[in-house]
């Protein structure tokens, strides 16, 4: 479902990502893992057309990004970092529209199982820019799943939703791929991928350090924080990370 190449990005001197090689089959739930400003949300962009790499080959759902950024992002459920739903309409009018772009039909009733879903039919009638980040956030993940594509790509999937939807998206996203769906998810959080990851890759200052499912992973007694130090923990800090218990990915479990 997706195939890179010796995958290359850089803005000005920073070389945000560099010669990355990645494929990820039909059927995973990949999750792409590493530190703030490793170089996840710009490998997000290039997979789905929105920037162009500056060396490299990648295809997604069969087409080559290069050549048609468009039918990728036609065919390819898409959650950006930021909840940017148009401002000026509702949630309901954004969803029908997203929607009648896709060209679906009985959408209303597609619509609503998603209101219902994520349990905000009480705000379909709110503006986007009055809507809370959490409420942005579920209508962001209804707009990316409203055509049922055969692969979703997701940055920061559970960022800014509560306890409660957090569990609900994870459970929905181990259904989707049970039924053959196909999900690539960014995140700096290392517990969404030991909850629901089948595999994992790690990216540290632009390069890819690792790749492998999660049953492959031999950590042998290690927890996963623990291995991901190992790969991108600079000298000094995984001992007082392990001791201080100091947040964030790194948190001891």
């Amino acid at each position: 479902m997706i195939e890179v190449k010796g995958l290359s990005k850089s803005f000005g001197n920073v070389k945000a990502v560099d010669g990355v090689a990645l494929s990820v089959g039909k059927g995973e739930l990949f999750g792409l893992l590493g530190p703030n400003g490793s170089g996840k949300t710009t490998m997000i962009k290039m997979l789905t057309g929105q920037i162009k790499p500056g060396f490299g080959s990648l295809r997604v759902h069969g087409v080559d990004v290069l050549k048609d950024p468009l039918r990728v992002r036609e065919l390819v459920g898409i959650i950006p970092e930021q909840e940017t739903p148009p401002s000026f309409l509702t949630a309901e009018e954004y969803l029908h529209f997203v929607a009648k772009i896709r060209k679906l039909e009985r959408y209303e009733e597609t619509c609503e199982k998603w209101f219902d879903f994520f349990n905000f039919g009480d705000q379909k009638n709110v503006l986007c820019k009055d809507l809370s980040r959490g409420t942005r956030q579920k209508l962001m993940f209804a707009q990316a799943f409203l055509h049922e594509p055969e692969l979703a790509i997701i940055d920061e999937p559970l960022i800014n939703l509560d306890p409660v939807m957090q569990r609900k998206v994870k459970d929905f996203l181990r259904g989707y791929v049970k039924n053959d769906g196909t999900v690539f998810i960014s995140t700096h959080i290392l517990e969404i991928a030991r909850e629901i990851c089948t595999s994992i890759g790690i990216i540290y200052k632009g390069k890819l350090v690792y790749t492998g499912r999660m049953d492959e992973l031999g950590l042998e007694g290690r927890n996963l924080e623990g291995f991901f130090l190992e790969l991108v923990g600079q000298p000094g800090e995984k001992q007082a990370n392990y001791e201080t218990g100091i947040t964030g990915m790194i948190a001891r479990e």
